[in-house]
């Protein structure tokens, strides 16, 4: 059970985790910033914006407290012009005493109408009105005209003191917090250049191996990067130079083995043609075919179509030719196409060899083929069915066909051609070029190879 949650939980973490490189670098990077700024402006306001708030909002209290306290011990109107001068002069205060008159019965402390700062500012008031004031009175804070109300009800009337907000809070506070933000902002915007170039030459790397393992040229890639990234592509070119040098000797090896075999295979072929036509010399003859064709067909598996540069070809056109060639030989083919097919990067004579060789293979035990062009489901890559009708093959054995020289005895042998080399050359064809090959039973009773290119 605790295994379970374990892997629902890596689940869950791959899913919301970025999946490239650059995404998780720069998460690292921002995920501190963030920890940290929200650490900061916690500890800022609990520590500093609040304490400061609660300390002019206890100033404020006083200077009302001890304004409400004169005027009720002297209500004179030279004593309250005296106050409203002071009060205006020094502290920033509008007074406005009326004798007689009561708190409207609709006037209260609008907190249902206080929204964040406002809320924040006209809590704090209150609380510290309460401490000193010791009369009823109501607060109105109004945050669009920046100004805050207070009135009080003394003995003889109402006292009415309007205050503009900056006596409350303090506006560094938002330049404090702007300059923390933006240059936090700043510094992350450089942080993201700065590692987009150094993730460019990792995905330069991606490309040049992902193009070399579809057979293409990475002719212009250069070493760049960070020390452990030049590392990585000298590796690569590297490796791309010994198996571009291991293919080449290959080949001019057995190259040479086909001379070297094919001189005495001509010897005996002419002696066994001045013997004259006997029931030994006629099979020895069609031993010595058998060697040619197992020689050649060895040749042509090893020495692939590494040669051939790559090209933007049309696979419609490409398997228009490939058809129409086969029905000139007598094969009953039928080819059908989305309507819009992208062209693709490959080796037009090599995909052309390894369908031909696909589908004459199936004529041999065929009597109608059909071969299929679409894009595949995700859109990244085009798939080739080439279907028939003939006996098929086990599905035990669908893997087994792709080894070298391998043969299904009941069906195919060396009497009906092949020495087992066509489906490994279309194998080896296939993924030179970054794609994949296999096969499953047709709808029509026989054989589907597919094949699947990437665009």
């Amino acid at each position: 059970m605790a295994l379970l949650k374990s892997k629902k939980k890596r689940k869950l973490y791959k899913k919301y985790m970025p999946q490239t490189l650059l995404g998780r670098s720069l998460l690292i990077v921002i995920t501190p910033i963030i920890l940290i700024q929200a650490l900061s402006t916690f500890l800022f306001f609990d520590r500093h914006w609040s304490k400061m708030t609660t300390r002019l909002a206890y100033a404020v209290a006083g200077e009302v407290t001890w304004i409400s306290d004169q005027i009720e011990k002297n209500p004179s109107p030279k004593r309250i012009g005296q106050l409203t001068n002071d009060a205006s002069k020094y502290l920033s205060m509008v007074i406005d005493y009326e004798p007689g008159k009561d708190i409207p019965e609709d006037a209260g402390n609008t907190q249902e109408k206080w929204m964040g700062w406002e809320a924040l500012i006209g809590e704090t008031l209150i609380r510290e009105m309460d401490k000193v004031i010791g009369r009823p009175y109501t607060i109105d804070v109004d945050f669009d005209e920046k100004w805050v109300e207070v009135r009080v009800k003394l003995k003889g009337g109402l006292l009415s003191v309007s205050l503009p907000q900056r006596r409350l809070y303090s506006s560094s506070s938002y330049i404090f917090l702007l300059w923390v933000y933006s240059i936090s902002l700043v510094l992350l915007i450089i942080a993201v250049l700065f590692m987009r170039n150094q993730i460019r030459p990792i995905r330069r790397l991606a490309i040049a191996a992902e193009r070399f393992g579809k057979g293409r040229d990475v002719a212009d890639f250069k070493i760049e990067g960070a020390r452990e990234v030049r590392q990585a592509a000298q590796a690569f070119l590297d490796m791309r130079t010994r198996i571009q040098r291991q293919i080449s000797q290959r080949t001019e090896m057995l190259a040479g083995v086909s001379h070297d075999l094919r001189t005495p295979l001509t010897r005996l072929r002419l002696q066994l043609a001045m013997l004259g036509d006997t029931p030994d010399t006629e099979a020895m003859k069609s031993d010595i075919k058998d060697m040619e064709n197992m020689i050649d067909g060895y040749l042509n598996f090893v020495r692939g179509e590494g040669r051939e540069n790559t090209q933007v070809t049309d696979l419609g056109d490409l398997l228009n030719e490939v058809v129409f060639s086969a029905k000139r030989q007598g094969c009953d083919v039928h080819l059908e196409m989305e309507a819009r097919i992208p062209k693709i990067v490959l080796r037009p004579s090599a995909i052309k060899r390894c369908l031909s060789n696909i589908i004459s293979n199936a004529n041999k035990y065929a009597q109608t083929i059909w071969v299929t062009l679409r894009e595949d489901d995700d859109n990244m890559h085009v798939e080739i069915i080439i279907e028939d009708d003939g006996p098929g093959i086990p599905e035990d054995q669908f893997e087994a066909v792709f080894r070298p020289f391998y043969r299904v005895d009941t069906s195919r042998n060396m009497e009906t051609g092949g020495v087992g080399l066509g489906l490994p050359i279309a194998m080896d064809i296939v993924h030179a070029h970054g794609g994949k090959i296999w096969l499953s039973k047709s709808k029509h009773g026989g054989l589907a190879v597919h094949m699947n290119l990437p665009k």
